[in-house]
């Protein structure tokens, strides 16, 4: 998936609050389009649902944002666009990604944000991006790797608006 060798496909930045990861959502957002598939990666707690509402208030969805967890797919309609925030954790089996049907909603016409893909491997389609937060302090450490053209051209605007970020 991600050559950590290859430095042109990563972005690494410390956000060290929520402030940070929301001002990083907005920064993402813009540049995500339908078709698009984006892994979060992190352990319980490192703020991949923080994220998530960062990125769909960015794009100005009023309502709530909550963790999938226990419903697997939540669902947001924001100009015509589907988001799909996806969480697997509670997955047992890869197989129970087809056995719930979510393999319709990768389409063309929505943006997926999938928590947990490990745990529907080789199901879920592969990522155009790999966000991944790690506890870093009081604050997290969050990498982005792209796996795609379409990533790619995410990882070079997120560069060029963040010149403190390494990569």
């Amino acid at each position: 998936m991600h050559d950590p060798d290859d430095k042109s496909s990563t972005f690494t930045l410390h956000l060290p609050d929520e402030v940070a990861t929301d001002a990083f959502g907005h920064q993402l957002a813009p540049l995500l389009h339908p078709g698009m598939v984006v892994w979060l990666d992190g352990d319980l707690g490192a703020g991949k649902t923080t994220l998530v509402r960062a990125l769909l208030r960015a794009r100005h969805h009023a309502g709530p944002v909550k963790s999938p967890t226990y419903t697997l797919v939540e669902i947001y309609v924001i100009s015509r666009i589907y988001w799909y925030h996806f969480d697997f954790y509670r997955f047992n089996f890869p197989e129970e990604f087809l056995d719930a049907g979510l393999a319709e909603y990768f389409r063309d016409d929505s943006i997926c944000l999938v928590e947990w893909p490990e745990k529907a491997a080789g199901y879920v389609p592969l990522p155009d991006l790999v966000v991944r937060l790690q506890f870093s302090g009081r604050g997290r450490l969050l990498g982005v790797f792209a796996s795609s053209v379409e990533g790619e051209e995410c990882l070079k605007a997120l560069q060029s608006g963040w010149p403190d970020a390494a990569s």
